[in-house]
Order: structure tokens, then sequence, then C-alpha cells
């Protein structure tokens, strides 16, 4: 009898967060439980632990946390549901407990304490209620009789609840993703032409090899790391981007005002400090929006303001150093991605977007304000966490085909990738096949410094094992070091190397 009381409580549990995620949709101002804990966890939980979720399941990190977090609380229910069967109220204690967790996660998180609670009481009454409504129907089985009544009674319950909890958690998602792209209204967004458009791309800027990724990166495509487990709400009307701090005329934009200043377009790579060597956290996109330095000329930056300070409205910060901004790099406050404004899950409506620096010190998505301060004066987010202050982005190139462990038919073939030094702009590519000496590739003509350049290299492949390497030089004259780094604290380095087989 006890799988059964421990199936009452897992289902329990599980109906909870469903109706958790079903308010939620239904209800604006409710917040989703499952979100609310994760956004805890994510913001507690030890660098250690971040860096090897990235490292192991990259863009897929967000949804195997809410899963995991799924998981354990139906892990839970069923513990729970077996020990209530002699301690009755222990059920009623742990339900509560759960519902009073949710609520204080989402209060930590911003959420009005209203509706956290309201949101906790919910999910506590329907888990404990579909546990107790369960956990009666189990106990009039008798032990061993595969045709009992009460049985078959109690697995048609458990059925149902597993179809309600099914929609109902369904449904809340699908309702919580529609209201937040209603609320953004980026569909009602129309784009203004750029006073200084992107430069047309040559002809022979792009290679035709299959496998080899393309010279822009798709937006559904492009790659996303963000501490966000969800989307944040940003109501276009209401929103604004304040700069503050040490400037002489603190204001605010609109984002009709962002639309009414001189828009240019530029293309840029950005990569993730996460990124491992031959890793596809970095991608290239033409960004459309306003150069950050008019925007801070305007406010005007006082003498000794060394740092910039970019906060999301999800709480999130980066900061890196003001010199950069008027360096020449291209730095903008972004509006659009690849002609169009920009996606949800990039930053819409702004992000900033900083040639040459890594994401975790410079790429705020959903950028609600810029604040000039000093450089010893705040630590952004991740840099408490032991990642370095100053994030540079490093030298790297890449091999998209063949992939590692592919095994191929001898003849010609290309041997293709990318290699991407944003800021200074990629000058050679050498490629070596097992231990012959490094050879030369081709390269296409640039976008531009900012963007990464692809590269092939022809190569007459025999029967056997062997070991491709490939090495970037930028037009600084460095070239990328053998030395094999993790990603932390500042980028990883080392030739990415695959091994291939030619089949006879």
């Amino acid at each position: 009898m006890r799988r059964f009381h421990a199936v009452a409580g897992m289902l329990g549990a599980g109906m909870s967060l469903a109706a958790s995620e079903l308010a939620a949709g239904l209800v604006s101002p409710l917040p989703s439980l499952v979100e609310e804990v994760g956004d805890v966890v994510v913001d507690n939980a030890p660098t250690a632990v971040k860096d090897w979720a990235i490292a192991t399941f990259g863009t897929y990190d967000k949804p195997v946390l809410l899963a995991g977090i799924v998981v354990v609380s139906l892990v839970l229910g069923a513990l729970v549901g077996v020990a209530s069967v002699s301690r009755r109220w222990l059920a009623t204690l742990v339900f509560w407990g759960f519902g009073a967790l949710g609520a204080a996660a989402a209060i930590v998180e911003g959420v009005s304490p209203v509706a956290a609670v309201a949101a906790g009481v919910l999910a506590a009454v329907v888990g404990w209620a579909v546990h107790s409504w369960l956990a009666r129907r189990a106990e009039p089985i008798r032990e061993g009789d595969e045709f009992d009544a009460s049985r078959r009674a109690f697995l048609a319950g458990a059925g149902a609840v597993i179809a309600v909890a099914a929609l109902s958690a369904g449904a809340g998602r699908l309702l919580v993703d529609r209201a937040r792209r209603i609320v953004a209204g980026r569909e009602s967004v129309r784009l203004p032409v750029a006073a200084s458009p992107a430069p047309t791309p040559p002809a022979n800027a792009s290679f035709s090899v299959a496998g080899l990724s393309p010279l822009v990166t798709p937006n559904e495509d492009f790659y996303r790391i963000d501490t966000a487990l969800s989307i944040p709400r940003v109501d276009l009307p209401s929103w604004s981007l304040r700069i503050t701090g040490m400037v002489d005329r603190p204001y605010e934009l609109t984002f009709d005002d962002l639309l009414e200043m001189d828009l240019v377009e530029r293309y840029v790579t950005l990569s993730c400090v996460s990124n491992e060597v031959g890793g596809n956290l970095v991608g290239n996109a033409a960004w459309l929006g306003v150069p950050l330095a008019e925007v801070l000329d305007r406010a005007g930056v006082r003498q000794g303001a060394s740092q910039i300070v970019g906060r999301s409205v999800d709480g999130f910060t980066v900061g890196f150093p003001t010199d950069v901004v008027y360096d020449g790099r291209e730095s903008l406050v972004a509006v659009g991605m690849n002609g169009e404004p920009l996606p949800l899950e990039h930053g819409f409506p702004a992000r900033l977007v900083v040639a040459g620096l890594y994401g975790y010190v410079s790429a705020t998505k959903w950028l609600s304000e810029i604040e000039l301060t000093t450089w010893e004066a705040f630590d952004a987010y991740w840099v408490p966490r032991g990642w370095a202050k100053e994030g540079p982005v490093r030298t790297q190139s890449r091999i998209d085909t063949p992939r590692a462990g592919d095994r191929l038919t001898p003849g010609e073939r290309a041997i293709a990738g990318v290699a991407w030094a944003p800021n200074v702009g990629i000058e050679r590519v050498e490629v070596q096949v097992n231990d012959e000496p490094w050879v030369e590739a081709e390269l296409a003509e640039p976008l531009g410094e900012d963007a990464w350049r692809q590269w092939r290299f022809r190569w007459e492949a025999q029967p056997g094992h062997h070991v491709i390497k490939v090495r970037a030089t930028d037009r600084n004259g460095v070239t990328q070091t053998e030395d094999r780094a993790p990603p932390a604290p500042d980028g990883a380095t080392g030739w990415h190397t695959i091994r291939v087989r030619v089949e006879a």
C-alpha cells in the first residue's frame, strides 16, 4: 500500500506545481513558483556549480534546472506520501511548507508579497487536497489483489490527476509566455532605417562549404547564456533607460527616444566567457542601435568616472571600463538584431553590445539603467563569483567541418571554420594535420574587424586516423597559445583539435 501513498504524494506535489503555473498564466501578478525558486537557486548556487552546468548543458542549462526542480519536488512528494501513512499531519505540514518556500523565493526575487503569498497558498492547498484525496482512495486497497476495485479506482483517479496536471502546466506555461510577449509589445515595433547601415558583405565574404557556420548567425540559432530563467516582463510603454551616476545631466530615454536618434548598424561577433575551445557559445549578427558614446555624451560624463555599469530589469549587472566606449570600437545601445527588433530572448527592448568584451562584463540584456561610477566602487554580478573584472575576448578559431569523430572517405575535402578577434580582426589562420608543418588557410574577405571570419583549407584525405588543429593570428600579431586553460576566470585558451578517421 505504501507505493500507492507514494504516488499520491508525488501527484499532489505535481498538481501543486501545475496549479502555480496555470494561475501565473491566468492572473498576471501571480508568479510561477518553479521559476522563482529557480531564480533563487541561480543567484545563490556556487560558481563551480554554475560553471559545470553551462559547460555540461550549454544553452539548455535553464530547462535542465527547471526540470530538476520539478523532479526533486516529485521525489519529495513521494517520500512525504509514504511517511504520512503513519503520520497524517506530516503531509499537511510539508505541503504548506512547500507553499511558504515558493512564496519566500518569489518575495526575494522582487514579487509583490501579496501575489507571492497568494500563489504559495494556492499551491499548498491544491497539493494537499490532491494528496489527501488520492491517499483516501489508496487506503482500502488490498495487497496482492490486482483486480481489487479499490485499486482500479485509485489508478483511475491518479490518471485523471496526471492528465489535469499536464494540461494545467502546459496551458499555464503557454499563457505565461504569451502574456510576456503581449506586454512587451515587440510585434508592434517598426524599426527605422539606419542612418549608417552595415556595409554590404563582399561577394567573397562567405565560402560555400557544407557544415560551415553562416556568415551571420540567424536569431533563432544565436546562443543564449544569461541568469534569467524566463524572459523578464517588460511593458514597453512604461519602459525607460536611465542614465545615472557620475554624470552632469542624469536623464531617461524611452524606446521612442532611442528610435528617433541616429541609428547605426554594425556586424559584431559576441561570445560567452564560458565558451570552451571549439565551443558554440559564439555568434555573429548585424546589430542596430545608438552609439553608446552619444548616449553618454548627452549626460556629460564626469572626470573620474572610470566604470560603466549596465543594469537589467531583472537585476543582473555588468561593468566595463569607460575608456572602451571612446577607443574607436563599436559599442551600442542595440534595439535591433539582423534586421528585426531584438528578440525577447536576446534583450528586447534594448541591450548593450560592446565589441571585444565578453558578454559577462558588457552585454546587458533587457537594459534598464546605465550608471557611471569608479572602477573601485562596484563589482558586477560575476566578479564576486570568481570571474575576472576585465573580460577582453581572446583570439579564437574553430573547426566547423569535419566534426570530431567523423568517418570520411579518401580524396579532396575542405577543412573549414571561423575565427574571431573582435575589435582587432583576424590576420591569418593556420591548419596542421597530424605532425605536418602548419599551413596557412584561405580566408574569406572580412565583414569588418569586429565580425568573425570564415576560413577553409583544401585537404587530400588519406586513409587512417588523423589529428587536425587550427590556430589564428590577429592583426596585432598575436597568435593563439597552445596552452590549454579552462574558461574561468577570463576565457578559455588552446588550439581547437579534432580527430577523424578516413576509411579506405
